[in-house]
């Protein structure tokens, strides 16, 4: 797509970290961008953010895990050029210890509410003959590791997900895409002594993959990215 200027973009978790990045970064490529996290006190600044960029943003407060807060979110976003599925959320536990109502949060905020939103979307963007989707994903959607089961268990089903969202939407003209970042500097990882954070990827990192995504030919879809720090943040 040459230009991103006029189009609409739907960033979930938009409050910090990586949905931040992405909506300042579509923001300045002229997109109009339609806000959404739990934290209104998150969105109202980054709102204010973009705004001062030119860009007229809408916050929507949602809780993506709840049926009515995302209907309510689709119903006020109104035509969507571009999802950027980028809300997770994940409990370290080991199987055994782990609470179930966790693994239900983690199921349906990283793997439902992006399944729904697509469905709920994509006709407009099929009408249109044009449109992404665009899934974070996560490196332990490739390889799962202990006590942390559930949040990998969505990745891998994230990925499943765009695999057949592709193949189903490709002669509509709309691509799907997962992005599967390693390490990234955001708060979702806590400070911990044996990570170097300067070493991580940055959230502008993941948002310059988004661009390179939707600036992709029509002839071509990067349907899966994988981004590693170039150094190991490992001391």
């Amino acid at each position: 797509m040459d230009s991103l200027a006029g189009k609409v973009a739907l960033v979930t978790g938009a409050g910090r970290g990586i949905g931040k990045a992405i909506a300042i970064s579509l923001a300045k490529s002229g997109c109009h961008t339609i806000l959404n996290a739990r934290t209104g006190t998150q969105l109202a600044a980054v709102q204010k953010e973009l705004r001062a960029l030119g860009d007229n943003a809408v916050a929507i407060e949602a809780d993506l895990t709840r049926d009515s807060d995302l209907h309510r979110l689709v119903e006020l976003s109104g035509p969507v050029d571009f999802l950027i599925n980028n809300a997770g959320w994940g409990k370290r536990a080991p199987v055994v210890g782990a609470k179930v109502e966790d693994w239900d949060q983690t199921l349906r905020l990283n793997l439902r509410a992006p399944m729904l939103l697509a469905k709920l979307l994509l006709p407009g963007m099929i009408e249109r003959g044009e449109g992404a989707v665009i899934n974070i994903g996560s490196v332990s959607g490739k390889s799962g590791e202990a006590n942390g089961a559930a949040y990998s268990a969505s990745k891998f089903g994230l990925i499943g997900f765009t695999q057949s969202l592709f193949e189903e939407v490709r002669e509509q003209g709309i691509k799907v895409a997962v992005i599967l970042p390693g390490f990234v500097d955001t708060p979702m990882i806590p400070p911990v002594k044996y990570l170097d954070r300067s070493k991580m990827i940055q959230p502008d990192d993941v948002a310059q993959a988004v661009l390179y995504i939707l600036h992709a030919p029509s002839t071509s879809c990067p349907v899966e990215m994988t981004i590693r720090p170039q150094r190991s943040p490992n001391r």
